[in-house]
């Protein structure tokens, strides 16, 4: 019965039924009072389901009278358009649709604002080819489609492979609102855009734009405001538009694609193989297409493993060919994007492929194609505004795995091997070069170095050289292993040498023993003894702190038997002074006061003031470990006073780091002798330092001595918690040092 009578006369006889009148429930139901005027009146659509469930609530309706309105507010919404050729489509979800949780709740909030007339109507979602862009607004649709009672519709707009011409979609978007032929035959292009605005804005309508090519192809498809809400998506970030939400959509994450494959794979095969799972979707890179690919071809496959669909994904010159599925290919999505660019942006999109890390700055494109700067950055951002390279808000660019790998094979296939090797020497040339650059602010006797020889990379203080330093860690190392195996001997040893005093700043990086190894090597092959002894001491140097102690002997001796042949004597001392220390490792005490005193005597006939130094701080601790603590308290004396002498021949960081490593020792001095409150006081003064410059072995190792000293001296709760901080350093700090650590630790009572 009520089915038959509009919705707003079955409010109003509820509402006058139970002698409420408009503004009570207005208060009671939360709905304003003019909404529910307008309802009653039929000068408003049927509201949203939890419109009518909100006034349902506040007349307090039960039983048949609660179901004769959710009754009318059904009849009166209209049917959902029908699939017709030609024209705009209702969105299909996809049943196995993954993950994404985030940005659905994006796109409910931004339904959320816009029905209730606070929102833009128009959210553009972008991303790079097979995010899942057209999965996530199938998904929305369907799951808002209640929000937008007038109708959810779609159309494909084909934008990277014939796209569909904007009138044509206007057309199809009117008919499928209802507008009959004979009202469109009598409007223009732009009498037919009002309309459509018009129509958008009077109706609760969710539209789906499919796959826009760019910004002109759907101006004229956009509402003006009201309460419909149009989801675009496109490869590109349509910047060009205003007044739009946008949302970026990024790879998945490694969560949401095992559970992706694991849904369309089913369960038990999924679970037999859970590594395997894993590692496919990290081959996939995480890509919902790519995803869906291998997870069909083993799905047809039922009979073949999973692993070994990661075995042949593993070969990165097939993994591309490896993702196809019937008539579904990844390839063929890039290739679709990269048939729009320009000539200048697929080069570039070609040459980014050789760079030898997971992100980049511009410099690396200026490098790659001998460009300025900002003629790079404007060609680089032409690929992110194509979708095939994202832009991070810390001001980098990410190119995909997969991308890389289609970007790697079209540049063998466009570029000849010598433009290649071209790009590739520039590239390497940069990095080096900027490197080298970097290091030398790190030097004992700094001054601010001439800048590299190309790239405008701003390298004015220590700290710029540092940040440097470790964002492009990956890709400078991977230059210098590239410049090894191009026989560049003079390169490798130039940077590396530039490296040492940086070195000091992370110590245990992973890689300081392969790079000295190679420059051990190149100094090998330029038969030059003064650069053997040199390299061979820093190798033997950072073998030390991997605890390979008797390997770093050897290249020690090796090291000196070189410097004798240059007649070096600072190498001499160096070479010496880098066997000490291993030598008190392996319990050689004699050995290790004989070279420490001969180092100090060495680096003295040398005139090598920093070398001194450093020997110094050696043979003060051997002197301490022997039990010769008095001697070690005055040679403390006497390292002050180089430190404090106007013509020290160290500053900047370097002077910081060398006064914490004087105080330290001097904390030390006094905890050998049983000065406990005074070695605490020491430690706390160069722990203060050290965490000003940040060298976090050091840092560890002064937390460890402070957190000691209070432990002698009864302060087990602060102990406890420096001897905690030490433990978060982790990795940067000695794995000696941390589980002594963890040992004093251990110790206390419990809290």
């Amino acid at each position: 019965m009520s089915g038959e009578r509009p919705f707003g006369v079955v409010l109003r006889g509820l509402r006058q039924q139970g002698r409420w009148t408009i503004e009570e429930l207005a208060e009671a139901s939360g709905v304003s009072v003019r909404a529910i005027g307008d309802m009653e009146r039929g000068r408003s659509r049927v509201p949203q389901r939890r419109t009518v469930v909100a006034l349902a609530d506040g007349l307090g309706l039960v039983g048949a009278e609660r179901e004769a309105l959710l009754v009318a507010a059904r009849a009166g919404r209209p049917a959902r358009a029908a699939a017709v050729a030609g024209t705009a489509v209702p969105p299909r979800s996809v049943g196995d649709f993954t993950g994404r949780d985030r940005e659905l709740a994006r796109l409910r909030e931004a339904a959320e604002r816009v029905c209730s007339g606070v929102g833009t109507s128009v959210t553009v979602v972008s991303g790079p080819p097979g995010c899942g862009k057209t999965t996530l607004a199938l998904k929305a649709a369907a799951d808002l489609a209640e929000e937008f009672p007038d109708g959810c519709f779609m159309v494909d707009l084909h934008g990277v492979d014939g796209p569909v011409d904007p009138a044509e979609a206007l057309l199809q978007l009117l008919k499928a609102l209802g507008v009959s032929d004979r009202e469109l035959a009598q409007e223009d292009a732009a009498g037919r855009a009002g309309l459509l605005r018009a129509l958008l804005g009077e109706r609760r309508c969710l539209v789906v734009l499919d796959n826009a090519r760019d910004e002109g192809q759907i101006r004229t498809l956009l509402p003006g405001g009201g309460a419909s809400l149009v989801l675009v998506t496109s490869r590109r970030p349509l910047t060009g538009l205003e007044d739009v939400d946008r949302l970026a959509l990024p790879q998945m994450a490694q969560d949401e694609a095992v559970q992706l494959l694991r849904r369309i794979l089913g369960p038990e095969r999924a679970d037999a193989e859970t590594e395997a799972v894993a590692r496919v979707a990290e081959l996939c890179g995480y890509l919902p297409l790519a995803l869906r690919v291998a997870a069909n071809w083993l799905t047809v496959r039922s009979g073949w493993s999973i692993d070994h669909l990661v075995r042949r994904l593993a070969d990165e010159e097939r993994r591309l060919g490896a993702l196809t599925a019937g008539d579904v290919r990844v390839e063929a999505a890039f290739e679709l994007s990269y048939r729009q660019l320009t000539g200048q942006a697929a080069r570039m999109l070609r040459l980014l492929s050789l760079v030898p890390g997971p992100d980049m700055t511009a410099d690396y494109g200026a490098a790659l194609t001998a460009t300025d700067i900002f003629d790079a950055e404007d060609v680089m951002e032409e690929l992110v505004e194509a979708g095939l390279l994202q832009a991070t808000h810390t001001g980098r660019y990410q190119l995909h795995d997969l991308l890389r790998l289609f970007a790697r094979a079209r540049l063998a296939r466009e570029e000849t091997p010598d433009q290649r090797e071209a790009a590739d020497q520039r590239l390497r040339t940069w990095l080096l070069d900027t490197a080298a650059a970097a290091g030398h602010w790190f030097k004992p006797d700094h001054a601010a170095p001439p800048p590299p020889r190309q790239g405008p990379v701003p390298l004015e203080s220590a700290e710029q050289a540092r940040t440097w330093l470790e964002s492009e860690t990956t890709a400078w190392y991977a230059a210098l292993r590239s410049a090894a195996a191009h026989g560049e001997h003079l390169r490798v040893v130039e940077t590396a040498q530039a490296m040492q005093w940086f070195g000091n700043l992370c110590i245990y990086w992973g890689h300081w023993t392969d790079v000295y190894r190679l420059s051990s090597q190149a100094a090998a092959a330029l038969d030059d003894p003064y650069l053997q002894a040199v390299h061979l001491n820093h190798y033997s140097g950072v073998l030390i702190f991997q605890h390979r102690y008797q390997e770093a002997i050897e290249r020690a001796d090796e090291a000196l038997e070189y410097a004798r042949r240059a007649q070096d004597l600072s190498q001499q001392a160096w070479a010496l002074l880098y066997a000490a220390w291993p030598h008190s490792q392996l319990g050689q005490t004699q050995e290790r006061f004989d070279k420490s005193r001969a180092a100090v005597d060495l680096f003295e006939a040398a005139g090598d003031r920093e070398g001194w130094l450093q020997a110094m701080f050696g043979y003060r601790a051997c002197l301490r470990d022997l039990g010769r603590t008095r001697e070690a308290l005055a040679l403390h004396e006497r390292v002050i006073a180089f430190l404090d002498a106007p013509d020290c021949p160290v500053s900047g960081y370097l002077a910081s780091h060398y006064r914490a490593r004087a105080i330290g020792g001097l904390g030390r001095d006094c905890a050998a002798a049983g000065q406990w409150r005074e070695a605490a006081d020491h430690f706390r003064s160069g722990l203060l330092l050290l965490q000003q410059i940040g060298i976090p072995y050091l840092e560890a190792q002064m937390l460890m001595d402070l957190g000691q000293a209070l432990i002698e001296l009864g302060e087990t709760q602060e102990a406890r918690s420096f001897l905690r901080q030490a433990l978060t350093l982790g990795d940067a700090a000695d794995s000696e040092d941390l589980k002594t650590v963890q040992s004093l630790l251990d110790s206390l009572p419990t809290e």
